[in-house]
């Protein structure tokens, strides 16, 4: 008996039995007695003794598996210490381009009291100096096909970020360059160049190494890390402009924490991500960017990308946008303080890192049709909050128009920015290896399209209804149009489809009880049959 208990004590090779037993907990229980399995035994009274024994928690490899050395992780496995230098690259990305609210609430500001400007004529240029990002599949495309030093990412995102340290520190030093129209429209222009293709790197790296790692979902703290810099970049903004009305100052202030961006960028190396390095660098560029062109094109084709990317960019494309009108109105009508606008971003932000933790723990259950339905109805209502302002009916109920701009001034533009989390995530699961930029950046160039497009179409509108900076009497009828507006994506809503993309994870918490215990059943019949197999072993032995 005791050579049997010796036997025990040596480490067993699991691709010779097909599991795997801990020395010193197999020391508690001898051979004898671990229970025998039987095909004639029942698996529930297996269950049962096995239960009540306390048996040993095995590693089962299947008599059809190979043993990995690549585990399955979770979302939760981003934070681990093997993941460092990503997760401070991504933070950093993240939150500083969710922080450009804090120099963009300078510039309306410039633009609004400073240099006068009409309310359509700055809708136009909030709208205009998204031009750059319309280009962002070729972006993606260079990103893919082109290699910068052996690295495809983070060279591209350093460039960015340099784009706009140039362009943002142009406008803080050089005095014609934010007192003129004509040039603080081509700084403005660089900036959203920059951010564009850094913003493209980044996005096309978190879908890579989401892949390589089998890391589902990382755009939701993506998301997370933007609305943190949202926060402070709006509190901050709005306390600055309260307090100073600097907005060169707060250019250069941005432009510094760009800086220190830029400075992490360079500091890392893209080949300590562990991310695919090109197998064929002997094509030329001209060949490798046509083979990436083509690729995308075959990607887009996929009925399971192509429509609901037709879904979620005509949602955007057929709602017209009257933030210009809205912002002129609080600051020139309802004279609100640049703070209370500054401190409402705040709330939204807030509001929107609340809904990305909730859709991290429960909404990747939800069926995505679903969830794109609830949510849209929920921008459309939204939208009417404005109305009430206008309208003051808010002061009817109580609350003042800091109050009720506070809470619920920036909540439809929040939940348009949640809208798009689930279809990114859909999104980077479903990109081929080696498209991920692509694929990405064409999705955010749509957004970016018909963001643009509902901006001008929103410029139609105010126009057409009469909506100047003296006359704000037909802004109520502007807003119930965006309120019709918004609901009409709801009639082709199946472009989406029914269920989501999920973790491997989450699709094994998704199995019934009986199923689990079934795999149970398995497992116990392995280490039951390894038990016999090692006392008959050690008999022959005696």
């Amino acid at each position: 008996m005791a050579s049997a208990v010796n036997y025990i004590k040596t480490p067993l090779n699991p691709t010779n039995l097909g599991t795997q037993i801990r020395s010193k907990e197999s020391r508690r229980f001898p051979v004898q007695s671990r229970f025998r399995c039987f095909h004639r035994q029942s698996p529930r009274n297996a269950m049962k003794e096995y239960r009540w024994r306390k048996p040993l928690n095995p590693i089962i490899i299947g008599p059809d598996e190979e043993p990995s050395n690549k585990s399955e992780k979770s979302v939760n496995g981003f934070f681990l210490a093997e993941n460092q230098d990503m997760m401070v690259l991504c933070a950093v990305g993240y939150y500083v381009n969710g922080f450009r609210g804090f120099p963009w609430l300078a510039l309306n500001f410039h633009m609004a009291h400073n240099l006068n400007v009409h309310p359509s004529t700055l809708q136009i240029v909030q709208n205009s100096a998204n031009l750059p990002m319309v280009l962002k599949p070729f972006y993606g495309i260079l990103s893919d096909a082109l290699y910068i030093g052996g690295a495809h990412r983070i060279p591209y995102i350093s460039i960015g970020v340099l784009l706009q340290v140039l362009s943002w520190g142009s406008l803080a030093l050089i005095p014609i360059a934010s007192q003129a129209f004509p040039p603080l429209m081509v700084f403005v222009l660089l900036s959203n160049f920059g951010a564009s293709v850094a913003e493209v790197a980044m996005d096309a790296l978190v879908a890579e190494y989401g892949q390589n790692n089998k890391l589902l979902g990382l755009q939701s703290y993506a998301l997370m890390a933007s609305a943190v810099g949202g926060v402070l970049g709006n509190l901050l903004g709005g306390f600055f402009l309260q307090k100073t009305q600097q907005t060169k100052t707060m250019f250069l202030a941005f432009a510094a924490i760009l800086a220190l961006q830029l400075t992490i960028s360079l500091k890392t190396r893209e080949q300590s991500l562990g991310l695919p390095q090109p197998s064929d660098m002997s094509e030329s560029i001209a060949q490798r960017i046509k083979k990436q062109y083509s690729d995308l094109m075959v990607a887009i084709k996929e009925e399971s990308i192509l429509r609901p990317l037709i879904w979620v960019v005509s949602s955007i494309l057929i709602t017209p946008i009257l933030s210009g009108s809205v912002f002129c109105y609080q600051t020139q009508c309802l004279n609100l303080d640049p703070s209370v606008i500054g401190m409402s971003k705040v709330t939204g932000q807030l509001t929107l890192l609340s809904l990305a933790v909730l859709y991290d723990r429960f909404g990747k259950t939800i069926p995505m049709r679903k969830l794109a339905s609830i949510v849209q109805i929920s921008y459309a209502f939204s939208l009417l909050l404005d109305l009430v302002l206008v309208k003051q009916l808010n002061i009817q109920f109580g609350f003042s128009n800091e109050v009720f701009a506070l809470c619920f001034s920036g909540l439809a533009e929040v939940i348009a920015q949640f809208k798009l989390l689930p279809f990114y995530v859909l999104f980077s699961s479903l990109a081929p290896p080696g498209c991920e930029g692509s694929l990405m950046s064409f999705l955010a160039s749509g957004l970016c399209l018909s963001s643009i497009f509902s901006g001008f179409l929103g410029v139609g509108l105010a126009s057409f209804l009469g909506i100047t900076s003296g006359d704000y009497s037909n802004l109520p009828l502007g807003i119930v149009v965006q309120f019709l507006a918004a609901l009409l994506p709801l009639f082709w809503i199946e472009y989406i489809p029914t269920t989501q993309v999920l973790s491997d994870r989450s699709k094994k918490r998704g199995r019934s009880k009986r199923t689990r215990r079934n795999r149970r059943v398995g497992r116990f019949v392995y280490d039951s049959m390894c038990s016999y197999r090692r006392e008959r072993e050690s008999d022959l032995q005696r």
